[in-house]
C-alpha cells in the first residue's frame, strides 16, 4: 500500500489539499487533527500519548484494506530527531507491504497562512483552532520554537516534491501532486469497502420485493415485458427463495439497502457446476455509480469455488451489456425475442 506524506507549517493547506487529492485518486485522507480533536474533546487538553496510540490503530487497520493508499498530514519539525524517527517508522510500515511512499512539502507566506487559519473549512474540521487569537499565537510559537520548513536538499527521498502554494488553489496543488507521481485515479476500491451483500431473511422478503418492483418498473414501462420482475407476484419471489438452491442477498452500500441479487447454485453435475444470477437489480437513484459491478465481485467472493456463471439481460440496454462484459461475461446462444421492442441475450463467465 502506498503513502503520501503531506508536510508543512500550520495553516499551509495540508488538510485542504489532501481533501482535493482524495477526490481525484484512490487514496483516503488521514489528517493530523482527526485524532487530535477527539482527544482534546475527551481529555480537555492535548494528550500526545493518546493521539499516538490512536494513530497506530488507524494505521494498523487501514493497512488491511484494499485502498491504493493513504494521505497522511504531519507538521514535521526538521530539527527534532524524534520527528525523523517517527516518519521513518510510519513509512517503513507502508513500504513493508511493497508500497511506495511520496513526500510533499507545502510552503506558503506567513500572511497567507494567517488568513487560511480563519477559513470555514479549517474551523469546521479543527475545533481547537476556533479561538483565533490562541490559534495564531500558537502558529507563531511553533515557527520560532521548531524548524518546520526544510532546508534546501535536506529531504533525501527520491519521491519528494516541494510546492509553494502561496498563490495556488488546493485543487490545482492536488493535480500537480497526482501528475508528478503519476498517481492512479479513483477506482472501485472505495466501493469495495462500502458495498456488501447481506443474505435476506424470510421476514425481509417483502422489503426485498418492494425494492425489486421499484428497480424494475422503469424497464417494464419501457418494454412492457410480461415476465418482468416488476410485475411478478410476491408469491413467486417467496417460492424462488424456498427452493433451497436459490439465495437472495440485499446489496448494501454504507448501511443502506440499494438493490438485490438472487443467486442460483447448481451443483448436480460436478463437471458443469455453475451459478445463475436471476435477477440482479439496483434502485434507480443508485444506478450508474459502479455499485452493480462491485456487487458482482462480491458474489464471486461468496462462491469462490464456482468457475462458471450465467445470466441474461436485455439486448437493448447497452449499459447492462457493458457492465457484464466489463466483468468478463461473454454473449452465448441465440437471441430471444420477447416482443417487438425487447430481446433477451444470454451471458456466461468462466473464471477458471
Amino acid at each position: 500500500m502506498d503513502l503520501i506524506v503531506l508536510i508543512g507549517s500550520g495553516a499551509v493547506g495540508k488538510m485542504t489539499v489532501g481533501q482535493e487529492l482524495m477526490k481525484i485518486t484512490d487514496f483516503r485522507l488521514f489528517h493530523n487533527h482527526m485524532m487530535i480533536e477527539p482527544v482534546i474533546e475527551i481529555f480537555g487538553n492535548y494528550n500526545g500519548a493518546a493521539v499516538a496510540r490512536l494513530r497506530e490503530v488507524v494505521f494498523e487497520e487501514f493497512l488491511k484494506t484494499g485502498y491504493q493508499g493513504m494521505i497522511f498530514t504531519y507538521m514535521w519539525a526538521f530539527d527534532m530527531q524524534s520527528d525523523w524517527d517517527y516518519i521513518k517508522g510510519v513509512t517503513d510500515r507502508f513500504e513493508a507491504t511493497g508500497g511506495t511512499v511520496y513526500y510533499v512539502e507545502l510552503v506558503a507566506d506567513r500572511a497567507v497562512r494567517l488568513e487560511r487559519n480563519k477559513t470555514e473549512n479549517r474551523l469546521k474540521n479543527k475545533a481547537s483552532k476556533r479561538d483565533l487569537a490562541i490559534s495564531e499565537a500558537r502558529m507563531l510559537r511553533e515557527e520560532t520554537k521548531y524548524r518546520i520548513v526544510s532546508n534546501e536538499g535536506e529531504i533525501p527521498f527520491k519521491n519528494y516534491i516541494r510546492i509553494d502554494n502561496t498563490h495556488l488553489e488546493p485543487d490545482e496543488v492536488a493535480r500537480m501532486i497526482k501528475e508528478r507521481f503519476n498517481l492512479p485515479g479513483p477506482g472501485t476500491n472505495e466501493l469495495l469497502q462500502k458495498v456488501k451483500l447481506e443474505e435476506v431473511r424470510p421476514d425481509e422478503l417483502e422489503a426485498l420485493y418492494k425494492l425489486q418492483v421499484a428497480s424494475f418498473m422503469p424497464l417494464y414501462e419501457k418494454y412492457h415485458d410480461e415476465g418482468s420482475p416488476a410485475i411478478e407476484p410476491i408469491e413467486r419471489l417467496k417460492a424462488r427463495e424456498q427452493t433451497g438452491c436459490r439465495k437472495y442477498y440485499f446489496i448494501v452500500k454504507d448501511g443502506a439497502r440499494v438493490g438485490g441479487i438472487n443467486i442460483g447454485i447448481y451443483l448436480r453435475d460436478p463437471e458443469d457446476a455453475y451459478c445463475r444470477i436471476a435477477p440482479i437489480f439496483i434502485a434507480p437513484e443508485f444506478q450508474n455509480k459502479g455499485i452493480g459491478y462491485v456487487a458482482l465481485q462480491k458474489a464471486f467472493e461468496i462462491y469462490p469455488g464456482i468457475k462458471k456463471w450465467k445470466l441474461d439481460t436485455i439486448l437493448q440496454e447497452e449499459g447492462n451489456c457493458h457492465l457484464y462484459e466489463k466483468c468478463g461475461f461473454v454473449r452465448v446462444g441465440e437471441e430471444k425475442i420477447v416482443n417487438e421492442n425487447m430481446t433477451l441475450v444470454d451471458y456466461e463467465l468462466n473464471r477458471g
